[in-house]
């Protein structure tokens, strides 16, 4: 450990212990003089000529180191290399506990790649965090001579697109026999809710067409009523003229709608392209309105208008507009996910002994008041 002071300045308070000693000259321990009767006959002397000196060594001891220490407080004291250089275990989530102790032995430091890095017990890890990322923490956190081994499953989720490089070289341990990963499940295909005018339907096959392409049972209706569907459907409105209020409410609550081109509303300022045709043409755009989603068609549903609503790849263009952007890939082969060293280690901060000073300081100063009220101090 390096003992340093990041504040040095701090220490020009030293120039107070010049109180303490000041108040021990000019007040000494008390003496009460007194007199009896065969004194007063005597003749005044005059006194000897005093010289300096300090009672009360203990006290005065006591004040200068309390002053001492309240200066070295101000200057903050710290010291580099507090963690130790111990070796370090890292277990992934889908390693087994038991699994984890036994690969890495009954007293190794031990813990969840999790936040907070929480030491291995008999529970399992917390998921949901970023693997690739707790991991490059720990290892910016690290003292540069600690060794570190990291256990993982054979396959990793959580992970990013970027190599995992680190300011080491770790010790990467594939465990067997782990907790199985289950592989995401496939997202479920949108379901449609379509409203259209009277005498106005034409476009529904299409809509009913892509929705039965996207699963064998679609989840689709469409009605000439105003009633919008639960959340988690996607409102297809194709009535012409302004769009109700009801429904931009709807989106700006969390609803995707779709809208047909003889549709009015105010579109959202970061309104964009969403499908473009062969020939870079437009034919949808849309943007973020509050918590959702608004879609709109920029030429009429017609063959002749729009000829992609004839084409194969219809349905999953339109299952594409609407469905949320899939989140990035984040499984793979833990074998070839091995991080590399090459990363220039950082600078660990230092710890700071302020909390462990501001403690003695408390300790001095109640030893300091015992010895400054103690009863035969004041003994005649």
């Amino acid at each position: 450990m390096t003992p340093l002071l990041l504040a040095p300045l701090g220490l020009a308070a030293l120039a107070a212990l010049i109180v303490p000693l000041v108040i021990h000259i000019r007040r000494r321990t008390e003496e009460v003089p007194v007199d009896f009767a065969a004194l007063r006959w005597l003749d005044a002397k005059p006194r000897p000529r005093s010289r300096l000196r300090f009672d009360e060594w203990l006290l005065l001891a006591l004040r200068l180191l309390i002053v001492a220490c309240l200066a070295l407080l101000l200057a903050r004291p710290a010291v580099l290399g507090w963690e130790g250089n111990g070796p370090r275990i890292l277990a992934a989530p889908g390693v087994s506990a038991e699994a984890a102790r036994k690969a890495a032995g009954p007293e190794a430091d031990l813990r969840w790649i999790a936040p907070g890095f929480l030491e291995v017990g008999e529970g399992s890890a917390p998921a949901g965090a970023s693997l690739s990322s707790l991991i490059r923490q720990y290892d910016a956190e690290l003292p540069e001579g600690a060794a570190l081994t990291i256990l993982v499953p054979p396959v990793l989720d959580g992970v990013d697109a970027a190599p995992l490089r680190l300011t080491r070289k770790v010790t990467w341990r594939v465990v067997e026999g782990s907790a199985a990963s289950r592989a995401p499940e496939a997202p479920a295909a949108p379901a449609l809710a379509l409203r259209y005018a009277e005498g106005q339907g034409g476009a529904v096959r299409y809509f009913r067409a892509a929705a039965a392409a996207w699963s064998d049972a679609p989840r689709f209706e469409a009605s000439t009523a105003s009633d919008l569907p639960q959340r988690g459907a996607v409102l297809v409105w194709l009535k012409p003229g302004r769009v109700p209020a009801a429904v931009t409410d709807w989106v700006s609550a969390g609803g995707t709608a779709l809208l047909g081109s003889a549709v009015e509303v105010a579109m959202p300022a970061a309104t964009a392209p969403l499908w473009r045709d062969e020939t870079g043409g437009t034919l949808a755009e849309g943007g973020v309105l509050g918590k959702g989603r608004i879609i709109r068609f920029t030429r009429p549903l017609e063959p002749a208008a729009m000829p992609d609503l004839l084409a194969g790849s219809f349905p999953a263009n339109l299952r594409d507009l609407v469905t949320p952007p899939a989140p990035p890939p984040a499984r793979v082969e833990a074998a070839a996910f091995a991080p590399v060293a090459g990363v220039a280690p950082f600078r660990l901060p230092p710890h700071e002994l302020s909390a462990w000073l501001g403690v003695l300081i408390a300790a001095l100063f109640l030893a300091e008041r015992w010895l400054a009220s103690r009863r035969r101090r004041f003994a005649a």
